[in-house]
């Protein structure tokens, strides 16, 4: 990556590296951006903890709780208590159905307050047919369901009436939405497309960080957070995100890191005692240079006794020390398990191949790299700075540190503890791990006492050192999931959601990799004993169109973590430099069903304050929303180029201006040497002017699709980019004249243009550029790829397109 370039993660792509094939949603598919279920507070609809006694219909799934319920239920018999018989017959089930639903999974369209600064509706809007039938027979009814005025002025007029109560979207209207399979169908699960990648919103939660790399709380009550950056600071944050201006923890003259991007040295891990609330005790990790030597370092610090919001930095006692032969593979997760023990898990030493000694250190019992440690600091104020767990595995074996309790890993890279369902506690007490591989894979590992995880061995599920891997005395533990680097390049460990506020993630393991910007998720499957693979997705269209979320992030996943509540965030940069405060915290957010009112709320015990505060301020925004819909758009035609993320996750152009004739001349030309594969027009089309583009390779010789063929100084060549983006596709078709882009296709999918010589390499754009020259790139004709790298693109002018 080159230094001052951020890159961001969206829509169906989740970030800049995308290597699975899409299936494309053919015409009789539905989309899945018309899902987007949303109550009048503007949140997501939720179970009632108690069973609706007058709204029946959403007892299962909806926006009200038992006390909204019966507050309607009052309502209605205020109403229909001064009816006579046959007025009560007529009108009684028109007057449930149009109050309750303020309960439907829909309310915020129905009445039409998706937008928080809109009016919202006092009848909900009403199908044209459904409009008739209740205005002949109940049109009494609406004072006393409306004070709107503008509702008393047209009441007595049929046509004006259900003009007035119409929605700009038919798909939402009552009672058509009911039988819409567009809304009913998987309605209250986690929204997915058609591979199974689920779509997810954030929150964001912190910015300006330099690479943070932790953010862990205390378990003190407070619902505070720290966050660790890789240069030594860890700051302070309040349950409601403000920040103290002063640093909880500042070792940032004795930290080992660097500012060029990728250093993993550095500060790596901070962790609470689990009686910290009493004793004050904290844990760090991180890297540190003595004499000549570079170390890990494992240190206990205390707690000011002035400040509960700072540490005393005198108080710091060395714990462990080790020696690191080289600068890479440091480890850096420091966790207490559920009992009561430290945990360490340090890097193999570095280099490539853990080439130390005869097998390797991570398989070298004498050595406490590429291991799990485990150590007892408890009652550690007189005595030895720490004590061997009785029960640890190889006490009795000769050579054998006792301190280690697994082995066999590389670089694990962020672990965490399952707490366990919250109901049943089932799998309470794991260790989850993410190693980072080599050459071929990444791993996720369940760490248990006594186990040798295989490295290096073998590198996920297949061998490495093949003599190794053939020694019938290795024994060796399979990771639960393995991914290769086509997917990723370095695991960022995760966390099992058990949180409260969404229960649909409940037993959701989530992680993520540093490289690729992908976002993953597993499921167990405890009937066979396996592990289900989910892809995690940013919400397209009105997914995450909720107040205060967003679907985009920095490509870099740093980190995960866990707040004192159970909710999960992940840390991500643009930059990965220890000096770049490009550093955002997310919170994950499922879209589709929230837990009912009041069951997750929590009372934070008082921080007493004695610095400044920094009051939190967003700084991201939504992409990928549809534009506001508007009941009759007048043609502007003034109106700049703009871009718009599409349903799809491609991007859709809004009608462009006039442009000069050259645009017309390459928009012509391309669609006539679309079929030309490789064939060159240096001499045959002088006229072309240098950024033109045209497609090839497409077998069926469809002008919407193929590999992107550029024209640059007499010379027809290829984009070879295994980076290549949506974005990149949107200059790209809009050259060809098409209204979005549906796909960036990667890794020569529409052939290989070996017959052309390669003109572009590390393509940058931001969709506005008129070609790919004006976009950033690594210079015409300079490379470091090959053909079977060449980028594609899948054209169109509507929101699918046919297999």
């Amino acid at each position: 990556m080159q230094g001052g370039i951020m890159r961001r993660c969206h829509g169906r792509v989740p970030c800049r590296l995308w290597f699975s094939p899409i299936v494309f949603w053919c015409v009789l598919t539905v989309p899945p951006v018309m899902l987007h279920p949303q109550c009048l507070d503007f949140k997501p609809p939720f179970r009632p903890l108690r069973e609706l006694e007058f709204c029946v219909m959403y007892k299962e799934f909806g926006c009200c709780d038992y006390q909204r319920d019966q507050d309607l239920m009052t309502k209605y018999y205020q109403i229909m208590g001064g009816f006579e018989y046959f007025g009560y017959v007529k009108c009684a089930g028109f007057v449930l159905e149009l109050l309750c639903q303020q309960c439907s999974p829909y309310a915020a369209h129905i009445f039409d307050a998706e937008d928080p600064n809109t009016p919202v509706r006092t009848i909900p809007g009403l199908c044209p047919d459904y409009c008739l039938e209740f205005w002949k027979k109940c049109s009494s009814t609406i004072p006393f369901l409306s004070n709107n005025s503008l509702t008393a002025k047209v009441k007595e007029n049929q046509t004006r009436l259900c003009q007035y109560l119409k929605l700009d979207d038919d798909d939402y209207c009552y009672p058509h939405l009911l039988s819409n399979p567009k809304l009913t169908q998987n309605l209250g699960s986690v929204p997915s497309d058609s591979e199974g990648c689920l779509q997810l919103c954030l929150e964001e939660v912190a910015n300006g960080l330099r690479n943070p790399l932790a953010m862990v709380h205390a378990n003190d009550g407070t619902h505070r957070f720290f966050v660790a950056e890789q240069v030594g600071l860890v700051w302070t944050y309040l349950s409601e995100r403000s920040k103290l201006d002063r640093p909880f923890l500042n070792i940032t003259k004795t930290v080992l890191t660097s500012s060029w991007d990728g250093d993993e040295r550095g500060f790596l891990g901070l962790t609470f005692h689990p009686k910290y609330k009493y004793n004050g005790k904290l844990y760090v990790y991180y890297s540190v240079q003595v004499g000549f030597d570079e170390r890990i370092r494992i240190s206990q610090f205390h707690v000011s006794a002035n400040d509960m919001n700072v540490v005393d930095h005198a108080s710091e006692r060395v714990i462990l020390e080790i020696d690191e032969p080289a600068s890479n593979h440091n480890g850096g997760q420091l966790l207490f398990a559920d009992d009561g023990y430290l945990y360490i898990f340090t890097g193999d030493g570095g280099m490539a191949g853990d080439p130390f000694g005869k097998y390797g250190n991570a398989q070298n019992k004498s050595s406490l790299l590429g291991k799990v440690l485990r150590i007892d600091v408890d009652d550690n104020e007189r005595g030895p700075l720490y004590r061997i767990p009785p029960n640890n595995p190889f006490i009795p074996e000769q050579g054998a540190r006792p301190e280690i309790y697994a082995y066999g890993v590389r670089n694990t890279w962020r672990c965490s503890v399952d707490r366990g369902d919250p109901r049943t506690k089932e799998g309470k007490g794991r260790i989850f791990c993410g190693d980072v591989g080599q050459n071929k894979f990444e791993e996720i590992n369940i760490i248990e006492k006594g186990q040798n995880y295989g490295w290096r061995a073998k590198e996920g599920f297949s061998c490495y050192d093949k003599k190794l891997c053939a020694n019938s005395s290795l024994d060796d533990v399979l990771p639960i999931y393995a991914y290769p680097h086509k997917m990723g390049k370095s695991v960022t460990g995760g966390y099992v959601y058990r949180g409260c506020e969404y229960p649909n993630l409940n037993g959701m393991y989530i992680f993520g990799d540093f490289m690729s910007g992908r976002l993953m998720s597993l499921q167990e499957d405890r009937n066979i004993g396996r592990w289900k693979y989910n892809e995690i997705c940013m919400g397209m269209g009105l997914t995450c169109a909720f107040p205060g979320l967003i679907n985009n992030y920095h490509q870099y996943i740093i980190s995960f973590a866990e707040d004192e509540a159970g909710e999960i965030y992940f840390m991500s940069t643009g930059i990965p430099s220890a000096t770049s405060p490009s550093g955002v915290i997310y919170k994950v957010v499922d879209p589709s069903r929230r837990a009912p009112p009041r069951q997750c709320h929590y009372d934070s015990l008082p921080v007493r304050v004695k610095s400044n505060l920094i009051k939190f301020v967003p700084e991201e925004t939504s992409i990928a929303v549809e534009p506001a819909k508007t009941i009759q758009p007048e043609p502007q035609p003034t109106q700049s180029f703009d871009w718009i993320i599409d349903p799809l996750g491609g991007l859709e152009l809004t009608p462009p201006l006039p442009i000069p004739t050259t645009s017309k001349s390459t928009r012509h030309s391309m669609q006539k040497s679309s079929g030309k594969q490789g064939k060159t027009r240096t001499e045959s089309t002088p006229e072309l002017q240098n950024g033109v583009v045209r497609l090839g390779g497409s077998e069926q010789g469809r002008s919407d699709r193929g590999r992107v063929e550029i024209y640059v100084n007499r010379h027809w060549g290829t984009v070879c980019d295994d980076l290549w983006t949506t974005k990149n596709a949107a200059v790209v078709c809009r050259q060809l004249g098409f209204g979005y882009a549906l796909k960036a296709a990667k890794n020569s999918e529409f052939g290989e243009g070996k017959d052309l010589q390669i003109l572009l390499d590390d393509v940058e754009c931001e969709s506005t550029e008129s070609n790919l020259l004006d976009c950033k790139h690594a210079g015409v004709g300079t490379h470091n790829c090959a053909h079977y790298e060449d980028a594609g693109v899948i054209c169109g002018n509507s929101d699918y397109v046919e297999i």
